[in-house]
């Protein structure tokens, strides 16, 4: 017989130690060769990414030892850090950024005694030149790729150009032996995509006040032999549209992803369209390049802009995703094959791996247990590799192989590290929030084989409020929602308006509703949870880091829902965030997300919590990384010091070190205990299995 226990105090093998050791997950795949390359984070080694190559034997090997760091600051949320071609001659080539100066190193892992050679100098402005989503150009010796240059003291004070870098190292103390192959008319730009003649490059750019699910352009330059791309003009894209990923198909069409029909759907060009600039002709009745469901309307030209080219849609009318948010350069959600097909990760909340014939828009997916492939993808011939995770597993090296139809995991295996009876069993579920609009969550009841919790207890839970804001929560087996459940604790993760999976117009709610829209929609979950039974209307908390920082700050402050809150590494205070308090990349992010500050000033004060911590009246904790240059300390120093001396229990841990997302083992066991301590003291459960936080105040 289970015994009984109250909700909270189960006994549970998954402590803070095992949950931080599996965070992270594998990123940014490629292939060397036809070995499978992809990097993957070590939080026990200083949260480092390693480089991880597959051999054929199967096996496994870093290319690279620790303290390498395999990873790009460029907009601070990093991009693709890697390239690497196999050589007859000597074996594999590797250019790879290395985080702590930003460098790019060039290094021969199968040559003995081999050390990796900078390939680029040491810039005395912004902590070094920063280099992403590079691509080998053995032919030209040359590796092209996504420059950040500061050049000033501002974290504004910056441009982004695409550039070749010699390979030979002339450039490592000699910033001149840079060649730039765009110019800095834009303010974003990502790597450029060949052409499979090689005359041509493609690439997205956008400027501010747009973020890239905002609006991107793509643009088309033709490659010349020593000098700038020539001739460089928008092909596609818009102000109003974002442009997520754009490549190449084999016979010479352009292909990207676009959200002008709502989703993000893909698109081609013709070739011919391309050269000549304009529509190709087709046959009539057919309309100008439109299909229905995408764009205007069937039979009506698409507004385009001066430039650009009209597409067709390859798969439409599906009502999902075939990409997502660019946080980071040189995601990818689709990968043409040789063969004319293309693989493509598509989906609503939940995302599945699918072969596409663009030819008949036929799409047949990949078998397996997977809801959640992550925006990494490479292809070898008839096999294409990816990333994946489910509700029973972590992240995972997938392989598809197209001519059989089979998949197989060939990297970073999930390997129970307890026994799967202590996950939790997750509920996808739709509720109805404030003006009968639908909100989608997860649900993670409390959850163990050793304990049942007395009838007439409900248990507590926390609603998680995921960061971006433009982003989601996926549904994927995660060990910190384990150590909560599995003592007695439940989660709801919230993909409140604004979040992405659900079409442009479901992210859309958000706009100047930042601070209202999620908060409600969090509120609302919790609620639901309350009325129906599910959860102690008495023993709700909140959650979030980044943007889930700011939505549980302002929930604290504008709600009596939540009788606690973690707040990790926030935005507290939107008037200093958007006057320079931030890095570059979302310096201008809240005139989408709060509207612009010269016409609503009142309303940037309204929201902050700083502004209003006289309103908190329940714990909380905030924990914040010392490095951090998008929500910086500063911002919780000051909130701290308005709560002074008003009697709210609380507590401020600062983690030297870490910056925005802690990767650092010990750090995270930390943060996770210190959380669980703070329900446990709030909640009334006695004895948890952490360390006592002591709570000022």
């Amino acid at each position: 017989m289970v015994p009984t226990g109250a909700y909270g105090t189960w006994p549970s093998p998954i402590d803070a130690a095992l949950a931080a050791s599996h965070d992270g997950r594998p990123e940014f795949l490629g292939m060397v060769a036809d070995e499978v390359w992809w990097t993957v984070p070590r939080p026990t080694e200083g949260g480092r990414r390693a480089l991880i190559r597959r051999r054929a034997d199967g096996g496994e090997e870093s290319v690279l030892p620790s303290p390498w760091n395999v990873r790009s600051r460029v907009i601070e949320y990093g991009g693709h850090p890697w390239a690497g071609a196999g050589r007859a001659e000597s074996g594999p080539l590797l250019v790879f950024v290395h985080f702590p100066d930003q460098r790019l190193y060039a290094y021969e892992p199968d040559v003995p005694d081999a050390v990796p050679r900078p390939l680029t100098p040491v810039s005395a402005v912004g902590g070094g030149l920063r280099w992403a989503d590079p691509q080998l150009r053995l032919e030209r010796g040359e590796v092209w790729c996504v420059l950040e240059e500061f050049t000033g003291e501002a974290a504004t004070d910056v441009r982004r150009v695409i550039a070749a870098v010699p390979l030979d190292g002339s450039a490592a103390e000699d910033r001149g032996a840079v060649r730039e192959l765009s110019d800095d008319r834009h303010r974003f730009v990502t790597g450029p995509r060949l052409s499979p003649d090689g005359r041509h490059a493609a690439w997205i750019a956008w400027d501010h006040p747009q973020m890239p699910w905002d609006g991107t352009v793509v643009m088309l330059g033709e490659v010349t032999a020593g000098g700038p791309f020539g001739g460089a003009r928008q092909v596609a894209g818009a102000t109003d549209e974002s442009v997520a990923q754009v490549d190449w198909a084999p016979d010479g069409s352009l292909l990207f992803v676009s959200d002008l029909g709502n989703w993000w759907e893909l698109q081609g060009v013709r070739l011919e369209a391309l050269v000549s600039g304009v529509a190709p002709k087709v046959p009539p009745g057919v309309g100008p390049e439109v299909v229905p469901g995408v764009g205007p309307g069937p039979g009506v030209a698409p507004a385009v802009l001066p430039g650009a080219v009209p597409s067709t849609g390859l798969c439409p009318g599906r009502g999902e995703e075939f990409g997502g948010p660019l946080w980071k350069i040189g995601l990818k959600w689709f990968h043409p094959l040789d063969n004319g097909l293309i693989a493509v990760i598509h989906g609503k909340g939940a995302t599945a791996l699918g072969i596409l014939d663009p030819e008949t828009g036929e799409l047949v997916d990949a078998p397996g247990p997977w809801t959640e492939w992550a925006s990494t993808l490479a292809v070898h011939g008839d096999r294409v590799i990816g990333v994946a995770a489910s509700p029973r597993s972590a992240y995972e090296v997938v392989e598809l192989d197209t001519a059989t139809g089979r998949t197989r995991v060939i990297g970073s295996a999930h390997d129970d590290p307890v026994d799967p009876v202590y996950y939790p069993e997750p509920q996808i579920r739709t509720f109805t929030g404030p003006d009968n609009r639908e909100i989608h969550a997860h649900i993670y009841p409390p959850h163990s084989p050793d304990r049942i919790a007395p009838d007439e207890e409900l248990p507590p839970f926390v609603v998680w409020a995921h960061g971006g804001p433009t982003s989601h929560a996926p549904l994927v087996l995660d060990l910190e929602i384990a150590y909560f459940t599995s003592r007695g604790i439940g989660v709801a993760e919230v993909n409140y308006g604004g979040s992405t999976g659900y079409g442009r117009e479901y992210r859309d709610r958000l706009r100047e509703q930042w601070g209202v829209i999620d908060v409600e929609d969090c509120a609302a979950v919790a609620e639901a949870l309350a009325a129906e039974g599910t959860a102690d209307p008495a023993r709700l908390a909140i959650r979030g880091g980044s943007a889930g920082g700011w939505t549980t700050a302002a929930s604290l402050t504008t709600t009596d829902v939540y009788a606690c809150g973690t707040i990790i590494y926030p935005i507290l205070d939107l008037v200093s965030w958007a006057t320079g308090e931030t890095h570059d990349f979302e310096s201008q992010y809240l005139q989408s997300l709060v509207g612009p500050l010269a016409e609503v000033p009142g309303r940037y004060r309204e929201r902050s919590p700083l502004q209003h911590s006289d309103r908190i009246s329940t714990p909380f904790l905030l924990l914040q990384g010392l490095d951090d240059v998008i929500c910086p300390p500063a911002q919780c120093e000051r909130f701290l010091a308005r709560m002074a001396g008003r009697g709210i229990p609380h507590a401020y841990i600062a983690f030297e070190g870490e910056g925005h997302g802690f990767r650092r083992a010990e750090t995270m066991i930390r943060a996770l205990e210190a959380e669980l301590s703070l329900y446990a003291q709030t909640f009334g459960i006695p004895h948890p299995d952490a360390p006592l936080l002591e709570l000022k105040k």
